[in-house]
């Protein structure tokens, strides 16, 4: 079982998107019954909004609503990551190895496949991907708000993800936004260029992206198209550089 872990941890490593700093980074979360996540760190411009490999798969992991039982990194935890692990999932936990983290006597299942995240869908019309995106809410782990939302990301071949907002609520910055948990998912399963993000909030008929979701979205996705359903008739359009106009863009710094 660490072996395979192992592999699909150091696999989506190399999907990271580290234009800035680096090296790429891989995360692999194995549940009780043999499915797994992974999820590849994604340093942005604003560097706290940056998302370390290991938050990205805990949020796709907690989605599952499995236990978690076992997580695999390319690299070395660092001492705090057993931290942040039981906050996100519950439970004590061991490190097995430098680079393996296990549920205190938990029962290891093999390594079986990974959770079902991409869907070719082709062309969407506005309405159908807004549906996509309401069905991926009904997943959201909110048991401090009770504020769910929903996104659906399709990049140019027509293959789509889901994500939906992650709280973690004795700390809410370990937690992830619906738009992404989506965009942690496209980036780990090599969706790109992206052309279109969907984004459903039925509790808030005004709602728009957060702040920092906006910032993410101008650097993974700068020339898509987002598209809002807020529990009203017909889904509003607009674009990433309309939700946050002069976005940085981290051209100025170096590497």
């Amino acid at each position: 079982m660490p072996d395979r872990l192992r592999d699909h941890a150091h696999a989506v490593a190399a999907r990271s998107h580290v234009p800035y700093v680096g090296p790429g980074v891989g995360a692999a979360v194995l549940l009780a019954d043999g499915r797994w996540v992974d999820a590849a760190r994604i340093e942005v411009a604003s560097f706290p909004l940056s998302i370390p490999a290991l938050q990205g798969a805990l949020a796709l992991a907690l989605l599952a609503r499995t236990t978690v039982v076992a997580v695999a990194r390319s690299t070395a935890f660092a001492p705090a990551d057993l931290g942040v692990i039981a906050e996100a999932a519950g439970g004590s936990w061991l490190l097995a190895a430098p680079d393996l983290a296990v549920r205190d006597e938990a029962d290891l299942p093999a390594v079986g496949d990974r959770v079902a995240s991409v869907t070719e869908v082709g062309a969407l019309t506005a309405e159908a991907g807004a549906a996509l995106a309401l069905e991926a809410s009904r997943a959201a782990v909110v048991p401090a708000s009770d504020f769910p939302v929903g996104a659906a990301v399709v990049d140019e071949a027509g293959r789509v993800v889901l994500g939906a907002n992650v709280e973690v609520p004795t700390d809410w910055t370990r937690g992830l936004c619906a738009e992404r948990t989506a965009l942690v998912a496209a980036v780990a399963a090599g969706l790109s260029p992206i052309r279109t993000l969907y984004v459903a909030c039925v509790k808030a008929p005004g709602g728009t992206p957060c702040g920092g979701c906006r910032q993410v979205i101008a650097e993974l996705a700068p020339d898509c198209s987002v598209v809002l359903w807020r529990d009203g008739e017909t889904p509003d359009f607009t674009t990433p550089a309309a939700l946050l106009p002069g976005a940085f863009d981290g051209r100025a710094l170096g590497r």
